[in-house]
């Protein structure tokens, strides 16, 4: 099932008119920073899209490492897409109940697992709702599917790879969190990690690429990354607090005509939570450079 307005988003009316397409599958991805105090699976069960699925990205997670949603191996994430009945031959639309925040993570994973047809939800729940659009209340459940998993391990960096890349410099790595945070002037939301980021890396806040639910332009996208320093003929590592927001600078990078190399999963909440790990303070290496 293809959409001629995007390689990666759909808009309402779009999913409007193929709502009831028996290879479709619809995923609420919604998930919020905890300083929000947002119930996200409450919200879905209040009012989602017909037919949409919830997608826990904390539980649909490996989570041995300790670290918040972080990819979950081959099998296990294989075992709940058949579960949830997001299987082999199905075309997928992703949203969220803020617009655009974490549908992008769930993109990005269906995309690393090997999923070529999926799309996001142009300005997500809020601008299906503003078009008029009806909502369903309660869980969905659709009939298990078998889903096949094909795992671009290139597209997930390490805490290995991201430190070979800020000593040698092969690699820009992009940090999505807002300036305070990646400058060390603002605490982390999570308890018991450094504040700065990690040496030689760039910032884009997601703030700078996202307005009002949905993606800016092109042109202002590849603006904000050339703004920060990033060469964009060059491969990007995204970067954020726990590996969601990274998601928005990747998919924002693909809308503009580039692609990202791949996004560290344990981002801050690893990095920074590592007593013998460089951190880096105050302005980004270029906006040092500039001064």
């Amino acid at each position: 099932m293809t959409s001629s307005q995007s390689s990666n988003f759909v808009n309402v009316e779009w999913l409007s008119r193929h709502l009831n397409s028996p290879d479709l599958a619809i995923i609420d991805a919604s998930w919020h920073l905890p300083p929000l105090k947002r119930d996200a699976r409450a919200e879905y069960l209040a009012a989602h899209i017909p037919g949409a699925v919830f997608f826990s990205i904390d539980e649909i997670a490996d989570i041995t490492t300790g670290l918040p949603h972080m990819m979950p191996q081959p099998l296990q994430f294989a075992a709940q897409m058949k579960e949830f009945g997001l299987g082999d031959g199905t075309s997928f639309v992703v949203y969220d109940q803020s617009g655009l925040f974490s549908a992008p993570r769930v993109w990005w994973m269906l995309k690393s697992f090997g999923v070529e047809d999926v799309k996001i939800l142009t300005g997500g729940l809020p601008q299906w709702i503003a078009e008029g659009m009806r909502t369903d209340s309660g869980p969905v459940h659709r009939a298990p599917r078998v889903f096949t998993p094909r795992l671009d391990h290139g597209a997930v960096s390490s805490l290995e790879d991201v430190a070979r890349a800020s000593a040698t410099q092969l690699a820009q790595i992009v940090d999505a969190r807002p300036a305070d945070r990646f400058r060390g002037e603002a605490p982390e939301p999570r308890p018991g990690l450094a504040s700065g980021h990690i040496p030689g890396s760039l910032n884009v806040p997601f703030s700078q690429v996202v307005e009002n639910g949905r993606l800016k332009s092109a042109q202002e996208i590849t603006k904000a990354f050339a703004d920060a320093g990033a060469d964009l003929s060059k491969p990007i590592i995204t970067s954020c607090g726990s590996g969601v927001s990274a998601a928005i600078l990747a998919v924002a990078l693909e809308e503009a005509g580039h692609k990202v190399k791949s996004l560290y999963d344990g981002s801050w909440a690893q990095w920074g939570s590592l007593p013998d790990q460089n951190v880096a303070t105050g302005p980004s290496k270029f906006e040092k450079a500039k001064s």
